[in-house]
């Protein structure tokens, strides 16, 4: 978005991100759409158009037969930074029904399906708890089922969280846990019920496997041919065929993970693992360090609660 535009309110400012918006994934935009997302009247439509019109000279064309403005060939986007990834969580969110059509700014979306997972079911007043007592630093008690066989059954529990950690399937609360005096992950559909807030334990701060970060660099498989590697290098926005990717060592399992390099990668198929990681034996000390189990991924949630 541009800045640069001085005495907009935020809330026209937005407009003129949306017919922005619409001019460049859409190709058009009419007031009837300014209406229909914002609910303004029809004349402050009307104003706003002629506002973008008068901000970014030269980027709208009106077309009598369709009744709609339309993006002129020397359209340059004032308001509103393309974002391909951007525009893909829109339609993401409104193929897995997290929004409405109107919230996502797309009026004609593609066909979308989405690889699902199943949902998670997170109990709305321990989410609600456990962020109280992240925003007052206080610790909280949840009844807490673990996995473990040491607790085979739902035990109340005192923790301190102080961040939120998500692998891509599922979230969880990173906390300082009262019973084993460490910081730990607690998958937050796990927790069942919430009470009693408290005393903090130790503080985010003295989390050193969430504050430090270890960087470790992924290739292309060597076993594709050079074109192959080529279109992998540009997939993942490498660098000379090469790629540092900076995690948390608290996060660092979950991102190997999904990425499909919690083992030998090299050892995989190529065509379907198409990266890998360019020091093993540096990336398995570092998962030592942060206390995730090695050569057991049904069990290698590392600190987990």
């Amino acid at each position: 978005m541009d800045h640069e535009n001085p005495g907009i309110r935020w809330g026209v400012e937005q407009r003129l991100e949306f017919i922005e918006f619409r001019l460049f994934w859409e190709g058009g935009v009419n007031r009837s759409d300014i209406i229909d997302v914002f609910g303004v009247s029809v004349p402050q439509a009307s104003k706003d158009l002629s506002l973008y019109q008068e901000r970014a000279p030269g980027n709208v064309a009106y077309d009598k037969s369709a009744k709609r403005y339309v993006a002129a060939k020397e359209f340059e986007p004032r308001f509103l930074k393309p974002d391909p990834d951007a525009y893909l969580s829109r339609l993401r969110s409104l193929g897995e029904g997290l929004a409405m059509p109107v919230e996502s700014w797309i009026a004609n979306p593609p066909q979308t399906d989405i690889a699902i997972t199943p949902k998670r079911d997170i109990n709305t007043d321990v989410l609600r708890a456990v962020l109280e007592a992240v925003r007052d630093r206080r610790s909280i008690e949840v009844l807490y089922q673990s996995m473990s066989k040491q607790r085979p059954d739902p035990v109340w529990r005192r923790i301190t969280p102080h961040a939120f950690g998500y692998d891509g399937f599922r979230w969880h609360a990173r906390a300082f846990c009262h019973i084993d005096q460490k910081f730990k992950d607690f998958l937050l559909p796990r927790a069942l019920k919430a009470r009693a807030p408290g005393e903090p334990g130790a503080a985010g701060d003295k989390d050193s496997l969430w504050q430090e970060h270890f960087d470790f660099e992924i290739v292309p498989h060597p076993d594709l041919t050079p074109s192959q590697q080529s279109v992998v290098a540009k997939d993942y926005g490498m660098t000379d065929g090469k790629c540092v990717l900076t995690v948390r060592y608290a996060m660092l399992f979950y991102v190997l993970r999904r990425l499909g390099l919690l083992g030998d990668a090299a050892k995989e198929p190529a065509r379907r693992q198409h990266i890998v990681v360019s020091s093993r034996s540096d990336v398995q000390t570092a998962l030592a360090r942060a206390e995730f189990i090695e050569n057991n991924t049904e069990n290698a949630v590392g600190a987990q609660g």
